[in-house]
C-alpha cells in the first residue's frame, strides 16, 4: 500500500507550500517595516544629455500631487499614483518609482528622444520622437535634430499623439534613416516638402536641392547618391548641379546650372535658435563630410585593387595549370614516341632474325641436294 503512494509529488507540494508560507511571512515583515520606516530622501534620476525636463520640475510634480514626502511613512505614499502623475508630462517616455527599506524614494525618468522638428504650413512647431509620436517644443531646451518645413499639413493639438498623414510619416522615416548614418547625419541639415509634396533634402556641402520624393526605398536612393558623390562630384565640383533627383530607383536625374549664374540657393526659413545652432556646427561638419566621402572613396578604390589582385592571382593560377597540363601532354607524347621507336626496333630485329633463319635453312637444303 505504501509503495503506491507518490512520495515525490507529496514532497514537491510540501516544498511549494513552505515557499508560499515563507513569502507571506516575509511580506508581513515588510509591511510592518513600512509602517515604521519614514521617507528620508528622494533620489531623482534623469539620464541622457537632453534636458527637456529638470529635476526641479519633477520635484514640483511630486509636491503638487503628494505634498512633501520627507518625513512621511512609506506605507502612506502611493508610488503608483506618483508614477502616473509624472508620466503625464509630454517630455517623459518612461518613469519608475520605488522605495527601499532605508527610507529612500527613487524616481527614474527616461525622456523622449526627438529625431525631427516640424514647422507645418499652419505655423505650428513641434517635435517627433524616436517612436514616431508628436511632442511639444520645450522652453528649456532645443534639440539638435533635422528640421522639416514647407507644405506639411500634419497638425498638432499640444498633446502626445501619433502621426496621421503619409507625408509626415515619410518625413519621420527619412529623419530616422539620416540619424542612423554618420555621413548623412552630418551632410543633411534640413528637409523641405515642396508644392508637389516631394521631400527635398538641403545639404551642408553642395549648393543644390536633393529631391528624395518619399521615404520608399530610401536605402537604395541614398546608396545611389553616395555613389554619385564618389564618381561625379570630384570631377564636376559641388556646385555644378541645381538639383539631384533620387525619385527614380535605378537612376539619378541631375539638372545642371549655368556656370555664369551660380548663386546661393535660399534655404527655407527656420527659427533663430535653430539657425544659431547650425552656424556653430556647419564648419566642423563640412570638413567631417569631406573626410567621410574621401574615406569612402579610398575604401572603394582599395576594394577594387583587391578584386583586381584576386583576378590576377586566379589568372596566374589558371596559366600555371595550363602550363602543367601542357608539360604533362608533352611528356606523355615523348613517352609514347619512345615506346613506338622501341617497338619499331624490336620489329626490325625480329624481321632480321627471321630472314637469317630462312637463309640458314636454304643453305642446308642446298648442301643436302649436292650430296
Amino acid at each position: 500500500m505504501l509503495k503506491r503512494i507518490n512520495w515525490k509529488a507529496i514532497f514537491k507540494g510540501f516544498a511549494w507550500l513552505s515557499c508560499l508560507a515563507g513569502m507571506v511571512v516575509l511580506m508581513s515583515f515588510i509591511d510592518a517595516k513600512k509602517q515604521s520606516v519614514k521617507c528620508a530622501k528622494i533620489e531623482i534620476l534623469i539620464p541622457g544629455a537632453d534636458n527637456f525636463i529638470e529635476i526641479e520640475e519633477i520635484d514640483a510634480i511630486l509636491k503638487q500631487n503628494e505634498g512633501d514626502l520627507i518625513g512621511r511613512n512609506l506605507e502612506g505614499i502611493n508610488l503608483h499614483k506618483i508614477e502616473k502623475s509624472i508620466a503625464a508630462n509630454p517630455y517623459i517616455g518612461f518613469v519608475k518609482v520605488y522605495a527601499d527599506m532605508n527610507g529612500t524614494v527613487f524616481v527614474e525618468v527616461k525622456q523622449r528622444q526627438p529625431v525631427l522638428r516640424i514647422l507645418n504650413a499652419g505655423g505650428q512647431d513641434y517635435y517627433v520622437d524616436s517612436d514616431g509620436l508628436k511632442m511639444p517644443i520645450s522652453p528649456n531646451f532645443t534639440a539638435n535634430v533635422l528640421v522639416a518645413t514647407g507644405n506639411i499639413l500634419e497638425g498638432f493639438n499640444g498633446r502626445v499623439d501619433t502621426l496621421m498623414t503619409s507625408a509626415a510619416k515619410d518625413l519621420y522615416k527619412t529623419a530616422v534613416f539620416v540619424k542612423r548614418d554618420t555621413l548623412w547625419d552630418a551632410q543633411i541639415e534640413q528637409l523641405h516638402v515642396n508644392d508637389k509634396l516631394d521631400i527635398e533634402m538641403v545639404p551642408r556641402v553642395g549648393n543644390q536641392r536633393i529631391i528624395l520624393g518619399n521615404a520608399k526605398d530610401i536605402e537604395t536612393k541614398m546608396s545611389n547618391l553616395l555613389a554619385f558623390y564618389k564618381q561625379a562630384m570630384p570631377k564636376v565640383g559641388w556646385n555644378a548641379y541645381r538639383s539631384i533627383n533620387l525619385k527614380y530607383i535605378n537612376q539619378i536625374v541631375c539638372e545642371k546650372r549655368d556656370s555664369l549664374t551660380i548663386k546661393k540657393l535660399e534655404k527655407p526659413s527656420v527659427p533663430d535658435s535653430i539657425v544659431q545652432q547650425q552656424q556653430v556646427i556647419n564648419a566642423q561638419v563640412q570638413s567631417a563630410i569631406q573626410d567621410e566621402i574621401r574615406k569612402a572613396t579610398q575604401a572603394a578604390a582599395t576594394e577594387t585593387k583587391k578584386e583586381e589582385k584576386t583576378a590576377s592571382a586566379s589568372a596566374k593560377t589558371e596559366n600555371k595549370k595550363t602550363e602543367n597540363t601542357t608539360d604533362k601532354n608533352k611528356a606523355s607524347k615523348s613517352t609514347e614516341n619512345k615506346e613506338s621507336v622501341k617497338k619499331e626496333k624490336e620489329t626490325k630485329t625480329e624481321q632480321k632474325q627471321a630472314a637469317t633463319k630462312e637463309k640458314t635453312a636454304t643453305k642446308d637444303k642446298t648442301v643436302k641436294t649436292n650430296r
